[in-house]
């Protein structure tokens, strides 16, 4: 395995730990700067909005530059951003550092998807993000329970520090071991120039991957959202139960993108159709059988496994059909992000209803079932003209 890949998937490894071990230690950061606890829930709902501002934002801003220094750059940001959360003062410095930090978020694995690609042979490329994307879910199992873990013991701020600890040696490994070359787009047909990467969006086959992405992530965030009240309320499970039960996803997680990533480098189109397609049926058979404590377990695994295992062939497809262009790669990680608030926006509206705590499984299903219809559209019109 490539030295660059490793660093590559240490910074997603620390991205996603700023961006989940908060959700651990809210009621530390609470108590400290005296905010109520929703107060301090908008250090995630910040970071969210911050994430999909900022990957079309610095992407497109750095666009003629080379990616491995641009990669370097994001990564000092993120650095400064965890250690003014980790130093700051006030509520207000500490959401400016999680601002900070967050807006890194999109840019790093959209320009680092591309730099993945050109450091494996071509027909590796899907499984070259997967590793690449594999820091990432590896800190969606261990993000909450290391800041709780740390939180406990030495205080909040010292998570904050050893995610900042993280980055630096991320830095390193970027310097160190990625080529210079490596994902700049010379010689290759990739558009550099801002008026080429907007131009890149003119392809039908962007727009439906873009959108295929957002619906894939709706489907499984709608239901992923509301997992705590499903398990102890539907599922008899004691809210103490529900830390290791969201470990049992984050493997799930971890599985699904190593696998989806090897699988899509063999048929892209089918895995991904086969993976939204899963998920689909997975999240509804779930709301049939939330009652079981054996098969939750089995199914929130499996949610993991099939919501994540199109996440790679997702990336190489967009980047594909845009010819490089490093913006989309970018808007792939947007477009997840308005998904998930997609998903969790109509999960909520499903339990408001008074449909009950298993309605967000069923309504992620019937949007996990939409990304399905417009991946097979999307496939469907691949030989044609303009798609």
């Amino acid at each position: 395995m490539p030295g660059g890949l490793v660093a590559l998937a240490l910074g997603g490894f620390g991205i996603g730990l700023t961006e989940f071990l908060i959700a651990g230690l809210l009621p530390q950061v609470a108590s400290s700067f005296s905010v109520s606890e929703a107060t301090a829930g908008r250090l995630i709902s910040g970071y969210a909005l911050s994430v999909a501002v900022g990957a079309i934002a610095l992407t497109a801003a750095t666009a003629r530059l080379p990616r491995k220094w641009v990669l370097a750059g994001l990564v000092v940001l993120f650095v400064v951003g965890n250690l003014l959360s980790a130093i700051a003062p006030t509520y207000a410095v500490m959401l400016l550092g999680r601002i900070v930090a967050a807006l890194c978020h999109g840019s790093f694995f959209g320009i680092g998807s591309l730099v993945a690609r050109d450091l494996v042979a071509p027909g590796r490329k899907s499984r070259a993000v997967a590793v690449m994307f594999a820091g990432l879910t590896l800190a969606n199992v261990l993000g909450v329970p290391f800041g709780a873990f740390v939180g406990e013991r030495w205080g909040w701020r010292a998570a904050f520090w050893a995610v900042t600890a993280i980055g630096v040696l991320a830095l390193a490994g970027i310097l160190a071991l990625v080529p210079g070359r490596a994902g700049t787009g010379t010689g290759d047909g990739a558009p550099t120039g801002l008026r080429d990467q907007f131009r890149a969006f003119r392809s039908a086959q962007v727009w439906l991957t873009l959108t295929a992405t957002a619906l894939g992530y709706g489907g499984m965030f709608g239901a992923f959202s509301y997992l705590a009240y499903t398990f102890t309320e539907v599922g008899g499970f004691a809210s103490t139960d529900v830390a290791w039960l969201l470990m049992v996803y984050g493997t799930g997680l971890v599985v699904g993108n190593l696998a989806g990533g090897r699988a899509a480098d063999h048929d892209r189109d089918r895995t991904l159709v086969l993976a939204l397609l899963g998920l689909t049926v997975t999240l509804a058979v779930f709301g049939l059988l939330a009652a079981d404590a054996v098969a939750s377990v089995i199914l929130v695994f499996l949610m993991g496994v099939t919501g994540f295992a199109a996440v790679p062939g997702m990336i190489t497809r967009v980047t594909d059909a845009a010819h490089g262009a490093a913006l989309a790669a970018s808007a792939n990680v947007s477009a997840s992000n308005i998904g998930n608030a997609l998903g969790a926006w109509l999960g909520g509206l499903a339990i408001g209803a008074g449909l009950g705590y298993t309605a967000p499984l069923y309504t992620g299903a019937a949007i996990a079932l939409a990304s399905v219809l417009v991946m097979l559209v999307a496939a469907r019109s691949v030989r044609r003209p303009g798609g």
